[in-house]
């Protein structure tokens, strides 16, 4: 029996953005929102949230298989985004286990490191509210060659929100960052399209053999505990 029976309307938490920065992408949110009518999906799986590295991930269900997985990721997105519409397109689903990577548009965006790791911080804490008992992982920002400029706030966020993770219950964080660079390490431009941003399915191949055995290993120990309760 399908048990998603929360509704896609009322507002989302305002305020979430910078001074200066706008809330975008409703038109995304909308169209997961007709998705969700057409076909209402199930709760309590495993919920992708992000911006477009994870919503380019077109095999996601294929590669996690048999895990039930489902991807909210969607292109453009900034930490305050996927903030101001979790009412929509997370807490809805009332996931066991989300597996979250946003805040590489935001430092293209020239924000902060801290700014940056406190608006994911923030995040965590609306689930812990919301979603005491859910697991979440933070994918680390991806050193990629269009941000060697930033890499020092790429590295900086990544500390912050790896020490809140790693000191957090219920949350931890995944560096994908080995994946990208070679034993020289230098940056594996085979893996990224022309923007040096965006990335070919060999990454995703790699990024799934890295994610894959984490979230199987978490879903299992669920659902042990859950018999034994």
């Amino acid at each position: 029996m399908n048990t998603f029976a929360v509704a896609q309307t009322g507002s989302a938490k305002e305020g979430f953005a910078p001074a200066g920065k706008k809330i975008e992408y409703a038109d995304s949110i909308a169209a997961f929102a007709k998705a969700d009518q057409a076909s209402p999906p199930k709760t309590g799986g495993i919920l992708f949230v992000g911006s477009s590295i994870f919503r380019e991930w077109t095999r996601l269900g294929e590669q996690m298989a048999p895990l039930p997985v489902m991807n909210r990721a969607f292109g453009g997105a900034r930490t305050w985004e996927v903030l101001h519409y979790a009412d929509r397109i997370v807490f809805p689903y009332a996931p066991r286990v989300i597996v979250y990577y946003c805040g590489s548009n935001d430092i293209n965006a020239g924000e902060t490191a801290d700014a940056i790791a406190g608006r994911v911080r923030q995040f965590g804490e609306r689930v812990a509210e919301r979603l005491p008992d859910t697991k979440v992982y933070f994918v680390s920002s991806l050193r990629s060659p269009q941000k060697r400029d930033r890499w020092d706030v790429v590295d900086a966020t990544n500390r912050m929100v790896r020490e809140y993770a790693t000191t957090t219950k219920n949350r931890d964080f995944i560096d994908a960052n080995p994946l990208v660079f070679d034993k020289d390490g230098q940056p594996r431009m085979e893996l990224y399209r022309e923007d040096g941003l965006h990335y070919k399915d060999t990454f995703y191949r790699a990024l799934a053999t890295l994610i894959k055995p984490v979230l199987k290993e978490e879903w299992r120990s669920g659902v042990v505990s859950a018999k034994s309760k």
